[in-house]
């Protein structure tokens, strides 16, 4: 039996969901000779460790009880009531991270929503860890950054990152490592701005349609987060990345939704809801109108060619893989030299967001390194 320890940071929706999973795949995993052992668990403000990371882990009714604290919105401290452990401040996690990599060979999975993170990953897999990331952050800061998390590519996975548990990640290092070159790659990688554009499509105001999706919680908090474009850029930068392209966030072109005056800095969230976003209706609505008059829908689309990286809202032809997308799905449209062209792209579409499909894969990421455990 392979035991992989397990370190995890973040414990909001995603992160509650991984413990989830492992704890119902207990008897699947036992079938493959694999036993995960959660050692310790980070969310902003806390941490608990188990009492001997070196030798033991937290047991599932440990587990389903910080499941449980998180949910009701409790700091995890509260876990001591279910069982021994240690706990203490984030901050001091941050350096217990590293003492504790110097002695154990672990996976430091980052479900988090935090750039401040990405420094200890660095460290961690300096000392010979290994690590898994849904946050996207890490890997869209400075190239610096970047090329640190890579030194060892055998022993960090993030397919995650972009299009939840779309294989799009696996898919491109694929086709790269065949030796063909990828041209240019085009998808709606927001499920959020894809059930957007599709029912404004269906005649819906806009700002009703952004309404009902805040309300039916596929916006972020504040739906501005997702309509800056901002969140498709970051996983455009990722694909971009992987395929050698030296970019950095300010270089790629990034159409907002809304203008600046109407940004968090300069209207409130109240404000925006009801005075600003239907201020919006009659452009959408004019651009729809348009492409449909050329025979093509509107489409929220990053496209990353060989040199540059572009996020905006677009024409698509209706028969197209993008122009057919309706919902929340994502898809990634791939054209290469040698294997998928432009009248047969390689396609792939699926559930591109939410706490289970993400969950599976970085489930299924943290599994796919168990070759470097004994």
């Amino acid at each position: 039996m392979k035991n992989i320890p397990v370190i995890l940071m973040g414990c909001g929706g995603v992160g509650r969901q991984l413990l989830q999973q492992i704890i119902s795949c207990r008897t699947l995993h036992a079938n493959m000779g694999i036993h995960l052992r959660v050692v310790g668990v980070c969310d902003s403000t806390s941490y608990v460790l188990a009492p001997d990371v070196i030798l033991a882990g937290f047991d599932d009714n440990f587990l389903k009880g910080l499941c449980q604290i998180k949910s009701d919105g409790l700091p995890l401290r509260n876990c001591m009531e279910h069982g021994t452990c240690e706990s203490g401040s984030s901050s001091e996690f941050m350096t217990k991270l590293t003492d504790i990599a110097a002695h154990l060979h672990f996976v430091l999975v980052d479900c988090s929503a935090s750039s401040e993170t990405t420094k200890v990953i660095i460290e961690v897999l300096h000392l010979g860890c290994c690590a898994v990331l849904a946050n996207k952050k890490p890997l869209t800061g400075s190239l610096e950054e970047f090329d640190k998390l890579f030194l060892h590519p055998r022993r960090i996975r993030h397919e995650s990152t972009v299009g939840a548990g779309l294989p799009i990640i696996a898919s491109t290092n694929r086709i790269l490592s065949s030796g063909d070159t990828i041209v240019s790659s085009l998808g709606s990688l927001s499920g959020t701005l894809g059930y957007v554009m599709s029912e404004v499509e269906n005649g819906k105001p806009f700002s009703e349609v952004v309404k009902t999706a805040k309300e039916l919680g596929y916006t972020e908090p504040d739906p501005r987060d997702d309509l800056s474009g901002m969140d498709v850029a970051r996983k455009a930068l990722i694909l971009a990345r992987l395929r050698g392209i030296r970019l950095e966030m300010k270089d790629i072109k990034i159409y907002s939704l809304f203008p600046d005056k109407m940004g968090p800095d300069a209207m409130s969230l109240e404000d925006f809801l009801k005075n600003g976003l239907p201020m919006l209706d009659d452009d959408i609505e004019e651009r729809i109108k348009k492409a449909s008059s050329n025979k093509n829908v509107l489409r929220y689309v990053c496209i990353i060619d060989t040199k540059d990286i572009s996020v905006s809202l677009m024409e698509r032809p209706k028969d197209s893989a993008l122009g057919r997308l309706k919902g929340s799905d994502n898809v990634v449209e791939i054209y290469t030299e040698q294997c998928y062209s432009d009248k047969q792209p390689l396609v792939i579409q699926g559930p591109g967001a939410g706490n289970n499909t993400t969950a599976a894969g970085v489930l299924a990421d943290i599994l796919d390194l168990q070759d470097l455990f004994s």
